[in-house]
């Protein structure tokens, strides 16, 4: 079905097109992530068990491919992975003139220095906002994660490598409770939508649609919601397909070792919200890394406060004239910027 006004809503809320069958217009058919099914998930109770099932995954993945690369970070998920690779393996680090990612740059050259790595930076401007954007949310169908044009640049940079495949450790925080800001309190239901909401399309847009059909099916009674099931079934799905988007326009494969786990236990909300988010992954770290402190977890940096500091808001007809810019996070002005160019391409 054809609905540009619910498509636009549902970007600016979600960041994605959560209703499948819903586009921009004829031809341009979204495409969302599936998340791996549960008969191919495998239990795992302690960092020993991550251990041993993902090891197992790389020798596997070794049968198939000679030369694999990483996306690299300074965190834990990645920094995990790292360590299964063969010497000489290549790892890839984003840059920006911002400094926004210099703490990730610097534990990740530990982590290279460790495992005999060849580490590259990948450099991320507004040029390159602008070159790879328009060919990301082509291969979507629809505007994209400002996550998107940075990993498609480290695509092409890893082909150019002779990289065959790529590894990420996306999926981590969500299966073993990294999203601690986000799982941690007792929401109520509306106090969750107001949180989760990544920007309000009555806020910025001239037609808005509401988007909380999609919270409602999460609605417990009165004044409660399910957010836990609402992260796995949604935020899964936006989140992950940010990554099968970027490599798929590269035409670069891409494996998450992660995502084949599943907790055997319930998660121990404990433990998380006493400081401990991820604590399997965290005694996994300490594991392969006991000379370096757990780094705190912080999400994958996007250099888009300084790029879109200056920025004036969007001009098209669909979006509101009195959008309080100032009022907005580098990531929103993104979303609106990208939105629109979106919008010129149709």
């Amino acid at each position: 079905m054809i609905d540009k006004e619910f498509c636009l809503s549902s970007y600016i809320a979600f960041r994605y097109i959560w209703k499948d069958g819903m586009d921009f217009c004829e031809g341009f058919q979204h495409k969302n992530y599936l998340p791996v099914a549960k008969d191919e998930q495998i239990p795992v109770a302690t960092s020993k068990d991550i251990d041993r099932e993902i090891q197992k995954q790389f020798d596997q993945i070794y049968s198939k491919y000679d030369n694999i690369g990483i996306l690299l970070s300074g965190g834990m998920d990645s920094a995990n992975l790292a360590s299964y690779l063969r010497p000489g393996s290549h790892a890839y680090t984003f840059n920006s003139a911002s400094g926004v990612f210099d703490a990730d740059i610097n534990r990740a050259k530990k982590y290279c220095e460790k495992w005999g790595l060849h580490h590259h930076l990948i450099d991320i401007t507004m040029e390159d906002y602008k070159t790879y954007t328009p060919i990301v949310m082509k291969y979507k169908f629809a505007p994209v994660h400002s996550i998107e044009p940075q990993i498609y640049k480290a695509a092409l940079q890893a082909k150019q490598d002779g990289v065959q495949l790529m590894i990420v450790g996306e999926s981590a925080d969500l299966i073993f409770g990294g999203m601690d800001k986000l799982i941690s309190p007792q929401w109520t239901f509306d106090g969750f939508v107001k949180r989760y909401t990544f920007l309000s399309p009555e806020l910025v847009l001239t037609n808005p649609v509401s988007q909380m059909e999609l919270y409602e099916r999460y609605r417990i009674d009165e004044n409660s919601i399910d957010y836990m099931k609402f992260m796995d079934e949604v935020f899964a799905v936006e989140s992950s397909g940010s990554y099968l988007n970027a490599f798929g326009a590269a035409w670069l494969p891409y494996y998450d070792p992660y995502a084949k786990l599943v907790m055997s236990e319930p998660l121990d909300m404990e433990r998380v919200r006493n400081g401990e988010p991820k604590y399997l992954v965290r005694e996994l770290y300490a594991m392969k890394y006991p000379e370096l402190e757990i780094p705190f977890k912080i999400p994958m940096p996007r250099p888009v406060d300084q790029v879109f500091k200056d920025w004036a808001g969007p001009t098209r007809l669909e979006f509101r004239r009195d959008i309080p810019m100032g009022q907005l996070t580098g990531n929103q002005k993104w979303q609106l910027w990208c939105a629109e160019q979106f919008l010129n391409l149709l």
